[in-house]
This record gives C-alpha cells, sequence and structure tokens, in this order.
C-alpha cells in the first residue's frame, strides 16, 4: 500500500493506494456514528463488508447527480439523527463520492467525511482533490464546494465488479494526466495498453499512483482552482459540452475533448500536428472515442455556461508539447471560430 497526502486550506486528506474496502473500519473513528452512503451496484457486490454501518442508498448513473438527491439524503440524515459528532463515509464511485462530498460538507454547516473510492476513474479524479458538487440543469459540477475527505481509500480489486465500458472511461482521467504533466506516464501509457486493459494489478497500481501524485501535487498549490488548478481541466471545456449533449461517460467525454483541445493547441501554434496523432493513437489503443457526431452550435452554447468562463473569455487549457499544458485566455468569439473549425 502506498499513501499520497494533500493538505491544503480546506483540510487535510490520506489517500491510501491499494487498500482494501474489507479494511475501512480500521480508518473510521471509535467513538462516532458513521453513516454509509452508496449505489445499489455496491450493495449487490459487497454488502458483507458494510453489516453493521447505517446505510443510504442512491441510484445509479450521472441523473442523480443533482440537487434533488441531495435533498433525499438531508432527510435520511434526519431520520438517522446525524450530527456534528457523525462520520459520513461513501462507498462507490465519482458520483457517489461527489454527491456524499457535498452533502457531508454542507450538512450542519459541515461533517467530517471520507471515500472508499471503486471505480477507475474515482480513484484518479472525482475522489481526489477536495471538489464536491453535483449537476444543475444539465450542467456539469455547477453547485458545489472545496472541502476535502479525511481519507480516500482506492481498492483496485474492486475493479473486477465494473462494467467494462465504466472501467475504460477512466483511462481518458489517466492519459490526460500524462499529457499535461507527466511524458514518461503517457510513454508508459502507450508501451502497456494491454496490460492495463486486462487488469494487470502492477500496471493499474503504477499509473493510479502517477496520476493521483500529479493531481496531489496540483492540488495542494492551488485548491480553488485560481491558478494552475486550471491545467487538469485539459479536454474538459469541450468534455462538459459533449457530457451533457449526447450522454457520454465522462472518460468518453474527456478523451473527445483532448483532441478536440489538442487540435486547438496546434490552431494556435502551440503543439506539433504530429503530437495529436499520438494522443489520437494511444486513446484509441485504450479503446476510447475520439470523434465525435454533435452539431457546433450545441457545444459552443454549453460552452458559455461553463465554470471556466470569465466575462468574455473562456480559460482554455492547451498543450505546449506533450507533457507541458497550459492555460491561455480565449476570447469568446475566437472559441467560436475555434469550435467551428476543428471538426
Amino acid at each position: 500500500m502506498t499513501t499520497i497526502n494533500i493538505k491544503t486550506e480546506s483540510g487535510e486528506s490520506n489517500i491510501y493506494l491499494g487498500e482494501k474496502l474489507e479494511n475501512l473500519r480500521a480508518y473510521l473513528p471509535a467513538d462516532r456514528k458513521v453513516v454509509v452512503v452508496t449505489d445499489e451496484h455496491i450493495l449487490h457486490h459487497y454488502s458483507q463488508y458494510l453489516q453493521g454501518f447505517q446505510i443510504i442508498t442512491i441510484g445509479l448513473g450521472e441523473a442523480n447527480k443533482n440537487l434533488q438527491t441531495i435533498e433525499s439524503i438531508f432527510a435520511e440524515f434526519v431520520r438517522l439523527e446525524v450530527d456534528r459528532s457523525s462520520f459520513i463515509v461513501a462507498v462507490g464511485g465519482g458520483i457517489v463520492c461527489d454527491v456524499t462530498g457535498f452533502a457531508a460538507s454542507t450538512f450542519m454547516r459541515g461533517l467530517p467525511f471520507g471515500f472508499v473510492s471503486t471505480t477507475l476513474l474515482s480513484q484518479v479524479d472525482a475522489s481526489v482533490g477536495g471538489k464536491n458538487g453535483v449537476n444543475f440543469q444539465g450542467y456539469k459540477n455547477m453547485v458545489g464546494v472545496f472541502m476535502q475527505p479525511q481519507f480516500v481509500i482506492c481498492d483496485v480489486t474492486m475493479f473486477k465488479t465494473l462494467d467494462n465500458r465504466e472501467f475504460i472511461s477512466g483511462f481518458g482521467e489517466i492519459i490526460k494526466a500524462g499529457a499535461i504533466r507527466n511524458l514518461t506516464l503517457f510513454e508508459y501509457l502507450e508501451a502497456n495498453y494491454q496490460r492495463a486493459l486486462n487488469y494487470d494489478n502492477e500496471v493499474l497500481e503504477k499509473v493510479i499512483y502517477e496520476s493521483v501524485r500529479i493531481k496531489a501535487n496540483v492540488v495542494k498549490n492551488d485548491e480553488k482552482e485560481k491558478g494552475e488548478r486550471r491545467v487538469l481541466n485539459f479536454g474538459h471545456t469541450f468534455a462538459h459540452s459533449i457530457e451533457k449533449n449526447t450522454g457520454m461517460l465522462h472518460g468518453e467525454a474527456v478523451s473527445i475533448g483532448m483532441v478536440l483541445a489538442a487540435r486547438a493547441s496546434v490552431k494556435l501554434g502551440l503543439l506539433p500536428i504530429g503530437e495529436v496523432e499520438r494522443i489520437e493513437k494511444v486513446l484509441i489503443n485504450f479503446k476510447l472515442p475520439v470523434k465525435l457526431s454533435l452539431a457546433k452550435d450545441k457545444i459552443y452554447n454549453a460552452l458559455l455556461k461553463d465554470k471556466k468562463r470569465e466575462g468574455d473569455n473562456i480559460n482554455l487549457v492547451l498543450l505546449n508539447g506533450l507533457g507541458n499544458a497550459v492555460v491561455q485566455k480565449v476570447p469568446i468569439t475566437q472559441m467560436e471560430e475555434i469550435i467551428y473549425d476543428l471538426y
């Protein structure tokens, strides 16, 4: 097991890579009421490890990542007499962690919480970094807070009960991590994609560790996304629009978003076209999509509501070479031209 520590203004979080759900109780405070929030899939496969806890179950899928789900969790907190001495645990993927983190951070002005992250995407993205939020009127993560979980347990053995499409989706964020900050990780993914897709624990633990380490270092320097943390949004400016309009999984939308952002980097004179082809190849090898059939105006209109917009500009994450992401303010009017020229 490997531990990565994140210490920020909103709290301190320990990420336990290679730990197991069955050891959850070792990380829980002995003198607090513990309430577990999870979903139906986890209960079906892992209920034996959750016996003795008070459990709140939410629905599966992105459609449940909203304020209505938060309200239902609050109602359960009231019914279970949750108070400031209670401890909340999310056991599940990114949606469960996001929703639970937001509910715990806002109920009674904040309760301590931890995560057992059960999906590849969640382990490298949603459960790490202290962003907790929900969608609003179809727009991604429009309502949320910054608050660190006290711990995150990353159990790679749980991937075996994960839908294969969901598993593959997680590699979108891992490839992103290499593209923005670590060329060596990117090259490792190019060389070891078959082993990764075959659930090779050595490869999975290495790429998860490297991805989390990249994100942890960025978050330590800029928890609230005022500067450096924006690089983690490579591909996301486009991806959030794609998710809203297509229902694609997050990692799938990020895959296409990265291709579009890489092409925009070429258009703006930062990246050789050969590097775009290299990005596309590794995404295809990981069975992720690289092309999109969607009206361009839908991407543009959703982009106007994106959190990365500041007035008449968008903070667009670009590549100044593989492994080196930069953030550039692009006028909204130019973004429209870029989108209409990209595909």
